[in-house]
């Protein structure tokens, strides 16, 4: 890690937004710390039966949720977070050059650099899953991860796309249909000239015209973001929280067009939409009649239990992301909780090929202050079964002081798998990823095309030190486990509707848009073949 600080490089991977953050923090909780709480005899059971529960409230539960109470149904969404209301100079989130007991779930155990921190538990932001040879990292919070991702937003190239995803899905009616209405809902915006142009954002112009010297395609990233806070910010008439990258673990000031505050407030609005927060699934059943039963487990924001609640509905929908909505089907499977589950279950999961450096210039100036938190990045997409991306993450400012770094980021079209095993042992699912499971477009696209733009500065490759992603993908996946509207074959009324549907990569992008894609998608379909009837 020459050249950068510690403090410089936990400031600039949180402000990328991807995994290298993960494993200095929670790596070494490799077993999940319990409860904290009362014992269970003091605490109370409840049941409740709703017509529908959908668990997590991302973007595929926030797609979900809305488009089924749209269509009249009234639905409950189980939450383990909290709700972060944003707002003008609001200091709701945590800080990445300050973290505290608000950046961690509270089942991890407490880690910086391997070293532990007087955190306080807490039903934080970030929640690492260790598994074999790689960390994945998962959001807890109304809004799942797009609370903490950067927003980079990108639709793949019909080709691209292909490359990963079954042509039954039909590309044409989700680039007419379904990308268009998710870009309308997160409210789409680059970037604008005005705000590039200022002291800020040199480190963004760098890049450019780094990758354009190099022959690489470069273009404005769309973000979910309304830029006239950044440039109200640049103003000073609001805290800085974009135009210094402070908002790299949450954006404080608001203006970013996160799934809480567009899909799910609009469920909300709708009057047939519960949020129920601090409920986290433990176990899910199938009882006897059919009915899907879960077991929650409601808590205060330091996680001890107040309450255990068996909720029994028809209709299930899994939305939890990608490792919690896996592992929660395992363990259930291997229990026999759920009997007959597809065995294509835990296999099929994939990092996106989630790549991060750190770039330190002697001749560059990036700027001690550097704005955010996406601009520019480079869509080399011309081989479809060898596209990457590669992008620019300003990193916050860390005391004034000028590190001379920058961060980017690259993902791309990868065919590595993992799968999960079930350890009775830990009661849990682990994964098991290949140590070299992206090493191809790594090694023959992403670090070449990266070093091209550094052109002799100093990369730190943080994955290869701490080989963990932020966009983890699969497990229940399209074909071998659902049909393409998240059905879950052989289990009536269970559904799966977010990262683990997808095959394990999304096509040189980050994922985000596609979920809510292929959700929207689904929704469309799920509302005119099986509302009134399964649902």
């Amino acid at each position: 890690m020459a050249d950068v600080s510690r403090r410089s490089f936990l400031a600039g991977t949180a402000a990328a937004g991807v995994a290298a953050l993960a494993a200095p923090v929670v790596a070494q909780a490799q077993t999940p710390q319990g409860h904290r709480g009362p014992a269970p005899a003091s605490v109370r059971l409840t049941r409740e039966s709703h017509r529908v529960v959908v668990v997590g409230s991302g973007f595929g539960g926030g797609v979900t949720a809305l488009r089924l109470a749209q269509a009249g149904v009234p639905v409950l969404v189980l939450e383990r977070g909290n709700r972060w209301p944003t707002g003008p100079n609001a200091k709701t989130f945590p800080l990445a050059t300050a973290p505290d007991k608000r950046i961690l779930w509270h089942r991890g155990a407490p880690q910086l650099f391997g070293k532990p921190v007087g955190f306080e538990p807490y039903t934080g932001l970030l929640d690492a899953v260790v598994g074999e040879n790689m960390t994945a990292i998962c959001a807890a919070g109304v809004g799942g991860g797009s609370l903490i991702y950067q927003g980079m937003t990108l639709q793949p190239a019909e080709d691209v796309f292909l490359t990963q995803f079954p042509e039954q899905l039909d590309y044409a009616r989700l680039a007419r249909t379904h990308y268009p209405r998710v870009a309308r809902m997160l409210q789409l915006e680059t970037a604008p000239d005005a705000l590039v142009d200022s002291p800020p954002y040199h480190a963004p112009r760098v890049f450019a015209k780094r990758a354009r010297a190099a022959g690489l395609p470069v273009s404005k990233i769309p973000m979910p973001i309304d830029w006239t806070y950044a440039l109200r910010e640049l103003r000073g008439e609001m805290t800085p929280s974009y135009t210094n990258s402070a908002g790299s673990i949450g954006v404080n000031n608001g203006g970013k067009h996160s799934v809480d505050v567009t899909y799910i407030k609009q469920a909300e609005a709708t009057g047939r939409v519960t949020v129920a927060v601090r409920h986290e699934v433990r176990e899910v059943f199938r009882t006897r009649n059919g009915q899907w039963e879960v077991h929650v487990d409601r808590t205060d924001t330091a996680g001890r239990v107040l309450e255990n609640k068996i909720i029994t509905t028809p209709t299930l929908v899994m939305a939890a992301g990608t490792m919690n909505t896996t592992r929660l089907l395992m363990r259930a499977a291997a229990k026999d909780q759920i009997t007959d589950m597809p065995d294509g279950l835990g296999r099929g999961w994939g990092s996106n090929a989630d790549r991060i450096y750190s770039w330190t210039s002697a001749t560059e100036d990036f700027g001690a202050v550097q704005g955010g938190p996406v601009v520019y990045g480079s869509l080399d997409w011309s081989r479809p079964t060898e596209a990457i991306t590669v992008i620019q993450a300003s990193i916050p400012s860390v005391a004034g002081i000028d590190s001379r770094t920058t961060m980017m980021v690259g993902y791309g079209v990868s065919e590595g798998r993992g799968h999960f095993t079930y350890d009775s042992r830990a009661d849990d699912a682990i994964l098991r990823w290949p140590a070299d499971g992206d090493a191809h477009i790594q090694n023959t696209r992403i670090g070449p095309t990266v070093r091209k733009i550094a052109r002799g500065d100093n990369l730190t490759d943080t994955t290869g030190i701490f080989p963990n992603t932020w966009h983890p993908l699969g497990g229940a996946s399209m074909g071998t486990v659902c049909d393409l509207d998240g059905r879950v074959r052989g289990q009536k009324g269970l559904y799966v509707l977010d990262g683990a549907l997808m095959p394990g990569n999304c096509a040189a992008c980050n994922p985000s848009m596609t979920i809510a894609a292929i959700a929207e998608r689904a929704l469309d379909n799920l509302v005119a073949n099986d509302v009134g009837t399964i649902i």
